[in-house]
């Protein structure tokens, strides 16, 4: 009987909590892996923004103090901003996402939707995740809005479209210091029509807690003086709220006529705050990108 009491001390003493933790163990790392599965990482940390945390902070709120945002204007329904590298186009970000600064808790979903790079969509495409990771932490998505997408054509599940695609995820840094807890819809434009896009955009237009943001660069790797020209002219549609770019003038342009058409049927007022390009960080005028950023406020 010693022995087995023995035994069975051992049992209870060692092998059962080692098999505890184990399972334990074992539970944890199946959670951990299925969390990973449902969060989409960051994919171009270090290439278009930096990597850590602390750094990637403290460029971003450089580009937002030195912004100045007109105190008179009234918070913005929509916002046009482009998406190269921070070293590029973060001043001219910065100078929209500024005008976010009385708005910090009243929004609590952002639209954003941006040309894809990377994978070529028939429509629109939304991911299947629950979230999208950057340095400064994790965004939770708006599953009920993206749910309720699912029964809209031509928005269709596409993770591979999210995957590596720069132009929303290099707005995601701007929108986590200038708001508080947010939920986000993000959208992959392919070659859906500009009304398509304008409808989507209505359903999900909300009120004063719904933000929506579009991502696009403007004219590609023309000549300084050209490229000056033609994101002037740009801009100009843009202010006229003139549903007609086409992919030479900035390469949103669907989700850009899309959410013109939108502002135009809601009576927005748009705003010009920032046109630049990328001579302005590189030097070089011989091929450059143009950047701008437009804010579209209710009207008083």
């Amino acid at each position: 009987m010693g022995t087995v009491d023995n035994a069975m001390t051992i049992l209870q003493r060692v092998i059962y909590p080692i098999i505890d933790r184990v399972e334990r163990l074992v539970q944890l790392t199946m959670n951990e892996l299925w969390s990973n599965r449902a969060v989409r990482p960051a994919a171009v940390a270090g290439l278009f923004y930096p990597a850590e945390p602390g750094t990637l902070r403290s460029q971003i709120s450089s580009f937002l103090n030195a912004s100045d945002p007109d105190d008179s204007a009234r918070a913005p329904k929509l916002l046009i901003v482009p998406h190269a590298g921070t070293v590029y186009s973060g001043a001219v970000a910065a100078s929209a996402y500024a005008r976010l600064s009385r708005s910090r808790d009243r929004i609590t979903r952002v639209i954003l939707i941006g040309p894809a790079h990377r994978v070529a969509v028939r429509g629109l495409a939304a991911p299947g995740v629950d979230a999208f990771d950057t340095p400064l932490g994790r965004i939770l998505l708006g599953r009920a809005a993206l749910v309720d997408l699912d029964a809209l054509a031509p928005v269709v599940r596409d993770d591979s479209a999210h995957a590596a695609e720069h132009s929303l995820e290099v707005q995601l840094p701007f929108l986590q210091l200038m708001l508080d807890e947010f939920a986000l819809v993000p959208l992959v434009a392919g070659d859906a029509r500009p009304a398509e896009v304008a409808h989507i955009l209505e359903h999900l237009w909300g009120g004063d807690e719904t933000l929506i943001v579009v991502s696009s660069d403007l004219s590609h790797y023309l000549p300084h003086e050209q490229a000056q020209a033609s994101d002037r002219a740009t801009a100009q549609q843009i202010l006229t709220l003139d549903a007609r770019l086409d992919s030479g003038q900035a390469c949103g342009a669907i989700a850009v006529n899309g959410a013109l058409i939108a502002a135009r049927e809601h009576g927005l007022v748009p705003r010009l705050l920032a046109l630049r390009d990328s001579s302005d960080a590189t030097g070089d005028l011989r091929r450059v990108v143009g950047y701008g950023a437009f804010a579209f406020e209710p009207r008083r």
